[in-house]
């Protein structure tokens, strides 16, 4: 028959507890969370979409906090597509964090990270969009830079993705200062082209002389994603959990840097008649309905580094409609807490252990003693 000593049954509950919460916090505490997502309704395309994830870069990021922020990242994306199994997959911009000024070396080296922890199968379609964090803002982006990243992503900037009928327009936002800069003269040209033809194809009978050479979409308002959120004073109207802190709604927008500008903003309203806006660079949530009949979407970001709350947006879209729904990450607070109660326990197991062994060592000499006087 086995016999278990005190310290051994100690130093079992010991790596019990340590093992339970590293093992819970690290890997088991995605499970449940987004599990309680759901997709809104059965529709022919569902996407997922997130933004923000800013991989930290070999400048400015602590090994660290790297480590702890990108495998939060990788385990809350791998476990959402297997139990969500979108069928395409964007990521709205800031892909990264020093893009803007990364050596060829370390941007290859970001670049391999980005592709571990965003591994897919061929059943999912990842699209990723061009950030401010990725090329530069715009005095500091150029042709070298841009084309860097859409080399890595294979796909131009601004283009029109078509899914069972759904037209998804990417728009490179960065871009769009209206200065006459080469790459937004470039970006808008393919937008105007874009409108051209997107415009042709909802016109019934579109083989006219206007509409010769124009490539053909399905006949659909398009869903436009972005970066930079189309311009608003502040985030004073957004509510919700994943708002801004109320101490930040208030602070006012500036154009062309935290929001497009308004002549930007407009021209691309004018231009598409989008159902749908969905954007980023924020790293918080809000609702906007622009012009009384353009609803954006601000989609927070996916890391733990910008927000104790990450989200991400599940969208069930049709040709002819949409439905959204917002799935919520694990908390890092709620992590940070199973940790200092799972250390606080193994405090209390050791001081119980040592004040029984204290105990037991009395109570020898006790013994000890009367057997001596005897």
């Amino acid at each position: 028959m086995l016999k278990f000593s005190g310290s051994s049954v100690v130093a079992a509950l010991l790596i019990a507890v340590v093992f339970g919460a590293f093992f819970f916090c690290e890997y088991l505490i995605y499970f449940p969370t987004i599990l309680k997502c759901a997709w809104p309704k059965l529709s022919p395309v569902r996407a997922m979409v997130l933004s923000d994830t800013h991989l930290l870069g070999a400048v400015g990021g602590h090994w660290f906090d790297k480590l702890r922020r990108e495998w939060q990242m990788e385990r809350a994306f791998q476990t959402a597509l297997w139990l969500l199994k979108p069928e395409i997959v964007f990521i709205l911009g800031d892909i990264f964090d020093e893009g803007k000024w990364s050596s060829q070396k370390h941007w290859e080296d970001d670049v391999r990270r980005f592709h571990r922890m965003f591994r897919h199968s061929s059943d999912t379609e990842l699209v990723v969009l061009v950030g401010n964090h990725d090329i530069g803002f715009h005095y500091e982006m150029d042709w070298f830079k841009l084309q860097r990243f859409e080399k890595v992503f294979n796909a131009s900037s601004t283009r029109i993705v078509t899914k069972k009928g759904v037209n998804f327009l990417l728009v490179n936002s960065v871009a769009l200062h209206g200065d006459g800069c080469p790459i937004c003269q470039s970006v808008e040209k393919d937008l105007i082209k874009l409108s051209r033809d997107l415009n042709c194809s909802l016109q019934v009978g579109a083989e006219t002389e206007n509409c010769e050479g124009s490539q053909f979409y399905p006949p659909t308002a398009p869903i436009m994603l972005q970066h930079y959120p189309l311009y608003r004073v502040s985030d004073a109207s957004c509510t919700g959990q994943d708002a801004a802190p109320p101490e930040e709604r208030h602070l006012l927008f500036r154009e062309k840097y935290d929001v497009l500008s308004k002549e930007a903003s407009q021209r691309l309203l004018q231009w598409f008649k989008p159902r749908l806006i969905l954007s980023g660079h924020t790293h918080s949530g809000c609702e906007v309905l622009h012009d009384n009949k353009y609803p954006e979407i601000s989609v927070p970001s996916f890391s733990w580094r910008n927000r104790n709350n990450p989200s991400f947006i599940l969208a069930s879209v049709s040709p002819g409609g949409h439905s959204l729904s917002k799935c919520f990450l694990p908390e890092e607070s709620t992590v940070i807490g199973v940790y200092c109660s799972a250390g606080a326990g193994l405090l209390l197991l050791l001081l119980a252990h040592c004040l029984w062994m204290k105990g037991l060592l009395q109570l020898s000499l006790c013994l000890l003693g009367k057997h001596k006087s005897l």
